[in-house]
């Protein structure tokens, strides 16, 4: 039986609590609050966090302390078992009315926190989902896919010569109303595509329905796309639902199309990025400015206005910085040519692996170039591939979380490197910042494992892909370069199939050539030593004959190479071992071939 003032067709909705998993619970009320949003009603015996947190708002502070006093909120008994250090919990001990969903939530966390996105149904469905819609921007954009619907070209038959666009809705009843929240959607849905539809496209489905029926206001901006061009209008008219052949094209909203479309390769690649997502219904609005610049260059707008809009809706251009004379002598790279290369690499292939024998300085150049180029080490991120690197450990994957008040373990999908760099990448302010991703021993792990779909976006960075796990349409940003190491030494490196070899540059690091040449010996005249170690070093790669096993500098760049003995003691612990293993079973006596000694008495 509804309870009284319970908003009809509403659940009861719940918080949890992090650490101990405490919980309280509550409903929306028919009574408005003075926001204009529902009220909604704490329920007796909910906990609440008895911490507060900095920006917990005075009306909420005053709210807590002023129930503390009439004791609506006392200190909670403890619990057998709860977890050691746990935070302290108040217990409601009546019903309590709040203002809004929000002020429940404030009041529950300790904090300022979104009640329709904080207060959940047992399913896990946000109580967004049984209101109408709220504010929203006054203009927004959309893509709606009608060139295939069951096979049918809407686009090119209907819409552009009749005037609107439309959703499919075949197994819908009848809408009795004009703004149906999601939760009704769900509910018409999970009824009416019944053994229709799978349990994702379902979901998808409601996604859909709710941004066409209630998220599309008259005088949004709507694209579609049809034979390699995009074509734009005005939306017109308010979600009406007809009948039609084959049921089509059963909910339909006016439109005022333009009467040319453009070309799909003069688009700007953010907005031929975001056509690529594969829904039949997408948010465009973050890319409105470019619309509307196509748009006054299709009114026939005054050119020197045109390209007034133009200039104001492109976003900061993405570029490197030059190389410095200062970053060149803080490589110790005398050709300034080599870096500006590396810089143009990057900027036309968005990823490049350094490869060389070790010891050649690779992963300390990628962090010196990364943080130089993205402007400090704040956009960089560094992993390191091994034999047991996985897909779910570089982008997601679930992984094991143990619940707190019940010892049993979950599993919760986790978000990996790439993926929270291409988040950050992607946020509004940073896309034309240069973010960074360093690989080290790119070549160790199973790459077409460690990389599965996103192979594809390191070629394409226009496009994206529906991920594994999430199910989200992800791109590449293209303010996110990818820079690996590979050690050439390394019999992994035969693991490099041509596919990764095609979607990066490749640039050798040898000491047989600049700049890795002579770098220990610019090296050792900056610091005031002596350079025999570098004639010894150029000694004994001339006796190496694969070069894949030269010996790189930076064994010879250290502290400790230049205290009593230490040259020794580097050559005999370091350098060694190395060609030991090179020669191994070849009855090579590596000390008389390659020793100090014996570099010493017959300098090549």
């Amino acid at each position: 039986m509804p309870q009284p003032d319970r908003l009809p067709g509403t659940p009861e909705f719940r918080i949890r609590l992090p650490q101990d998993g405490a919980e309280a619970r509550g409903w929306l009320l028919t009574r408005f609050g003075g926001n204009g949003t529902n009220r909604f009603l704490l329920r007796e015996g909910s906990l609440v966090t008895a911490e507060e947190w900095p920006g917990l708002g005075r009306h909420a502070r005053r709210s807590r302390a002023e129930l503390r006093a009439e004791g609506a909120l006392l200190d909670a008994p403890s619990v057998p078992g709860r977890p050691e250090g746990a935070p302290a919990r108040w217990v409601a001990t009546r019903d309590i009315e709040c203002n809004s969903s929000s002020a429940a939530a404030a009041l529950v966390c300790g904090y300022d926190a979104s009640g329709p996105e904080s207060w959940r149904t047992d399913e896990g469905h946000p109580l967004s989902d049984y209101l109408s819609t709220g504010w929203r921007p006054p203009h927004k954009a959309w893509l709606v896919r009608g060139s295939n619907v069951s096979g049918h070209n809407l686009v090119r038959q209907l819409w552009l010569a009749e005037g609107f666009v439309s959703l499919s809705g075949a197994h819908l009843p009848p809408l009795e109303e004009s703004d149906p929240t999601k939760s009704a959607l769900r509910r018409f849905v999970e009824e009416g595509y019944e053994g229709a539809a799978s349990y994702h496209q379902k979901q998808g489905l409601v996604d859909e329905l709710h941004a066409f029926l209630t998220q599309m206001r008259v005088g949004d901006t709507v694209a579609t796309y049809d034979n390699d061009r995009m074509y734009l209008g005005r939306i017109t008219g308010d979600a009406v639902q007809t009948t039609s052949p084959g049921g089509l094209s059963n909910l339909r909203r006016s439109v005022t199309w333009r009467a040319d479309g453009h070309p799909y390769d003069e688009l700007p690649g953010e907005l031929r990025q975001k056509l690529s997502v594969q829904h039949d219904v997408v948010d465009l609005t973050g890319v409105l400015d470019a619309l509307d610049g196509l748009a006054g260059e299709a009114d026939g707008t005054d050119r020197a206005e045109a390209a007034d809009t133009l200039e104001r809706a492109a976003p900061k251009e993405l570029t490197l910085p030059g190389i410095s004379e200062a970053l060149a002598e803080e490589l110790l790279v005398h050709d300034r040519a080599w870096l500006e290369e590396l810089r143009e690499l990057l900027l036309d292939e968005k990823q490049l692996v350094f490869y060389g024998p070790p010891g050649t300085g690779k992963t300390y150049l990628a962090m010196k170039l990364a943080e130089h180029f993205g402007g400090g080490p704040e956009q960089v991120k560094i992993v390191q591939f091994h034999p047991s690197y996985a897909y779910e450990d570089f982008f997601e994957g679930f992984r094991p979380v143990e619940d707190p008040e019940t010892r049993e373990v979950a599993f919760r999908l986790t978000a990996g490197p790439l993926r929270e760099l291409a988040d950050l990448a992607s946020r509004d302010g940073n896309r034309h910042v240069p973010h960074f991703l360093i690989i080290d021993e790119i070549n160790r792990a199973n790459l077409a494992k460690v990389f599965g779909e996103l192979y594809f976006l390191l070629e394409y960075r226009d496009r994206s892909v529906r991920l594994t796990y999430s199910g989200d349409d992800f791109p590449l940003p293209p303010n996110l370069f990818v820079i690996g190491t590979m050690n050439t030494a390394d019999r992994s490196i035969a693991l490099v199939d041509a596919a990764m070899r095609r979607r990066f540059a490749f640039v050798e690091l040898s000491p047989r050539t600049e700049p890795t040449a002579g770098l220990l010996a610019r090296w050792l005249a900056r610091e005031g030593r002596d350079a025999e170690p570098a004639r010894l070093l150029d000694a004994l790669n001339s006796r190496v004959d694969d070069a894949d096993f030269a010996i790189g500098p930076s064994y010879l760049m250290k502290p400790g190479v230049y205290r009593d003995g230490g040259l020794e003691r580097t050559w005999r612990t370091k350098i060694l071992p190395l060609l030991e293993e090179h020669h191994y079973g070849e009855g090579v006596d590596v000390a008389a071939r390659y020793g100090l000694d014996a570099l010493r008495e017959r300098p090549a």
